[in-house]
């Protein structure tokens, strides 16, 4: 989960979003978006969907972001002539985590059903 939301802080610095800007956004204050970004309060499903649309991207480029493909010129497959266009990106590593973060969303809200707040 920290590399998510690292990988959301890095899509919002490189588009030049402020953390105000994504906060407004979703309807929550500056001090809880700083704590979702931090990982002091949980990531939704929802949210990560919600932040996907802010910030322009889907939810597969959230969740396997390589910045190193950008900012390491020697590991740019890019610039070192590697066809990646062709090349599949929603390989079974990305559906593990995606189901991973499905499940842990199904158990939070399950939680939420069987403890609702008083």
């Amino acid at each position: 989960m920290k590399q998510v939301l690292d990988n959301i802080k890095k899509f919002r610095e490189l588009k030049n979003l402020t953390r105000d800007h994504l906060a407004a956004q979703l309807e929550m204050s500056l001090s809880g978006y700083s704590k979702l970004e931090r990982g002091e309060v949980e990531l939704t499903v929802a949210k990560l969907f919600k932040l996907a649309e802010i910030l322009d991207v889907n939810v597969a480029q959230i969740l396997n972001f390589d910045a190193s493909k950008i900012f390491n010129i020697t590991n740019n497959s890019v610039l070192n002539g590697v066809d990646i266009a062709n090349q599949n990106i929603y390989n079974d590593v990305y559906k593990d985590k995606y189901i991973a973060m499905l499940e842990q969303e199904i158990q939070r809200l399950n939680e939420q059903i069987a403890n609702p707040p008083q």
